[in-house]
Parts: C-alpha cells; sequence; structure tokens
C-alpha cells in the first residue's frame, strides 16, 4: 500500500571517493554530544552539522538550514541528474555470521496510522517531534530515511533486485562500526514499476523513525498533500539480515540487589549466572514466555524467568500483543516493585551495560531478550504501542547518504507523473 516514488536526490560530490563516510553519520537519536563534536571534527561538511541543533537555543536550525542551503550553492552537494530509486546493502558481523541487510530507498508519501498503510509500534515524544519538525523547516529536506519493513512472504524483492545487487555499485564505503555499505541506482522504468508494485501490495510497518513520520505528517498538515513525501527505506521483514537487538534497562535508585532479588521471587524463577554475558546467552536460549536478567555492580547475576502464569501480574486490559512482550512484563510487572522512586535508562550495547556497573555499583541493569518481528508487527496490526526503547534495529541507517529534498510547489506535476 506504501506509494512509493523515483526522485532527483541531493548528493554529496564526493560520494565515489574513499572520504564519503567522513561526511556521513548515524541517524540523529544515537548520537552522543561527545560524538556529534567527533563526527564535526572530522570532516567541515559532516552531515551531523545539518541533522543536529549542536547550540544553545533556537539559532542552531537555522544555522543548519543557512549552511545547507550554501553546501548546495557551493557544490559541496549536487542534484542527482535523473530520477531514481537507490538500493542499498549493509553487510555486518553479528556474534561471528556475516549477515546482509538490503532494501531500497525512496520518496514515499506518510499516511496517517489509522489508513492502516503505515503502521507505526511507537509513542512519539512532544521535544523530540519539535526538533525535527525545526530542522525540516530550516533545510527544507530530508537527511535520513524513515526505516520501513514490509511482509514479502515470497521474496519478490530478492527476486526483482538480484541482478542489480550482483553488479558494480555506485559507491561503497565502511563505517566506524565496520558495516559495509553498497549503494546503487536504479533508473530504469520497468524496474523501478517492479518495485512500486511490490510495495502498493503490502503494508509498511515502521521500524526506526517514528518521530521523523509524525513530521511529514505535521509538514502536510501545514503546507498540504505534497508536504506528505519524505525520505524511507523499505526492507523485506522475513529476510535474514533484518536484525533487532535489545535495549537494556538501567534502574538509579531502586531497591538493592538482595532486595530486588526477594521482590523478584513472587513473580520468576531465579537462576544464578556468571557474569553478564552468560546470562545474556541463557535468556536468549530461554523459551519461557518472559526471560531477563538482573545484574549489579559487585558482579552479582541471576537469571529471571516466568511462566504464562506470571500474565496475572499484568492489567487484565492489557491487549495480549503486549502482554507477550518482556520489556511489557520488565515495565508493567517487575519495575514498579522494584523502582522505589528511581529512575529507568536505556542502553543497547552490553559493553556499555558493564561499563556503567563497574562505575555505579548501586545500580541495578536488566538485561533483556531482542524482541522478535513478529511480535513487533502484531502490536503494529493492533494499533497499538510498544514500552520506550522496546528495540534496537542494527545496523543504523547512515544519514546523508541520500538526501531527500522537499517536494516544491513547481514540481508538483512533475513528481505526479515521476
Amino acid at each position: 500500500m506504501p506509494e512509493i516514488r523515483p526522485f532527483h536526490a541531493h548528493l554529496y560530490r564526493c560520494i565515489a571517493e574513499p572520504t564519503f563516510a567522513d561526511v556521513l553519520a548515524p541517524p540523529y537519536d544515537v548520537i552522543s554530544s561527545s560524538h556529534a563534536e567527533t563526527l564535526a571534527a572530522r570532516h567541515p561538511n559532516n552531515v551531523v552539522r545539518l541533522i543536529l541543533n549542536r547550540e544553545q537555543g533556537e539559532s542552531g536550525y537555522a544555522r543548519a538550514g543557512d549552511l545547507y542551503r550554501r553546501w548546495l550553492f557551493e557544490g559541496v552537494c549536487k542534484v542527482d541528474s535523473e530520477s531514481a530509486l537507490y538500493l542499498l546493502e549493509q553487510r555486518f558481523t553479528l556474534d561471528g555470521t556475516t549477515l546482509a541487510r538490503r532494501g531500497v530507498l525512496a520518496r514515499f508519501r506518510a499516511e496517517d496510522p489509522a489508513t492502516g498503510t503505515i503502521r507505526p509500534h511507537e509513542h512519539t515524544r512532544r521535544e523530540a517531534r519539535e526538533d525535527r519538525y525545526k530542522i525540516l523547516k530550516a533545510t527544507r529536506a530530508n537527511f535520513g530515511p524513515i526505516f520501513m519493513m514490509f511482509p514479502d512472504p515470497e521474496a519478490a524483492f530478492e527476486g526483482m533486485t538480484q541482478a542489480i545487487f550482483s553488479s558494480p555499485p555506485t559507491t561503497r564505503f565502511e563505517d566506524d562500526e565496520h558495516v559495509k555499505h553498497r549503494l546503487w541506482r536504479v533508473t530504469h522504468g520497468d524496474r523501478i514499476a517492479d518495485l512500486q508494485s511490490l510495495l502498493a501490495g503490502v503494508p509498511a510497518y515502521i521500524a526506526d523513525g517514528h518521530h521523523r513520520h509524525a513530521t511529514a505528517l505535521r509538514y502536510r498538515d501545514e503546507t498540504g498533500p505534497d508536504g506528505a513525501w519524505t525520505l524511507g527505506y523499505f526492507t523485506p521483514s522475513g529476510a535474514p539480515g533484518l536484525v533487532v537487538l535489545p535495549y537494556h534497562r538501567i534502574l538509579r535508585g531502586g531497591l538493592a540487589f538482595d532486595a530486588a532479588s526477594a521482590a523478584l521471587q513472587e513473580c520468576c524463577e531465579l537462576t544464578p549466572s556468571r557474569d553478564v554475558r552468560a546470562a545474556a546467552s541463557a535468556i536468549a536460549r530461554s523459551s519461557a514466555p518472559y526471560a531477563f536478567a538482573m545484574a549489579n555492580g559487585a558482579g552479582r547475576v541471576v537469571s529471571a524467568a516466568s511462566g504464562a502464569e506470571a500474565r496475572r501480574f499484568l492489567p487484565d486490559d492489557a491487549p495480549e500483543c503486549l502482554r507477550a512482550l518482556d520489556v511489557f512484563f520488565l515495565d508493567r510487572a517487575v519495575l514498579p516493585l522494584l523502582a522505589g522512586g528511581g529512575t529507568i535508562e536505556y542502553l543497547h550495547a552490553l559493553e556499555a551495560v558493564e561499563a556503567l556497573l563497574a562505575g555505579d555499583p548501586k545500580s541495578l541493569a536488566f538485561i533483556m531478550r531482542a524482541t522478535p518481528i513478529a511480535q513487533i508487527t502484531a502490536v503494529a496490526d493492533a494499533r497499538e504501542s510498544m514500552p520506550p526503547k522496546s528495540t534496537y534495529f542494527h545496523p543504523k541507517l547512515p544519514s546523508g547518504l541520500v538526501i531527500h529534498p522537499l517536494v516544491k510547489a513547481n514540481e508538483r506535476n512533475r513528481a505526479a507523473h515521476a
């Protein structure tokens, strides 16, 4: 059901040069302040200067817009000579296995969730929506795509793109996390039509980019129907390269480990583990309806598992799609017993969890299992929302790889016939 179109992308002129990776950045919401400064120092034209307000107050938004227009004028970025879709392959290694995720970058029309065409699984936060809207208004461009997944049980996407992925790419580069990227331009009308037809017959689920989708809808509401056109990345939901990693929880200021363990025994069976990594492996293998691990900075770790009977600790009116989630069970049944007025933080890397515990022995870490794709789509199909930070799709899509200019009034007729 998503409507996709080719477009004249804005591209960095150094797209075919070895320094191309130096001008790109991860999505805005995974960039820490220190990492932003590192990226900005790496290259004077790094896209982080456009996707983040790195200044106090409102002036940073206007500065981002002015800077982008200057880059266009100076030729730092150029307009692609042909209207195109872009195929992207990201090849990476996870737990010793090499995987590849493939998808298509396209202009698409954002739609209200009520239509069922685009299906979110998260609530959005006002502050983040406002930040993204100010960047959009200032720059009139999308620098990173909304990450979408679509059902493709017959592997039609693989069949219609295999020849392209087997040909030499337009560009290739490796990012800081050693993910190897390859990008192809698709300009042939029949190939574009095949991809449009494939996506027109299925719903699309937002994996990452809920705030950017909400921003596109706001821009549409303020400027008219053409304001809904934005940048998307679409990948098959059943492909082996579509990887979801967990977000782990950090509880500061809650119960101490012994008191928390005693409270957990009301709803969970606890098993001591050697360390955080052993516990993470144990819960990943667990077939229990609910499983997680708890650790502190003194090296004490337990794995926790609960059977279906533990559902009695969840709200009676909670929909089945949410009651099936580890993160919902932790947030609604477990943390209320342990928080004691404490605060929750989120980390996706076990290395970061271990480092935090080493420096803060009083905090508790809750190590989570990854949320399966089927559970994510079930929540979206039911028009429900998962708890915050329930999923971490890996690897992240780079910002600045393909830049989508917003549709202007004088482009509307051309876009309608693209």
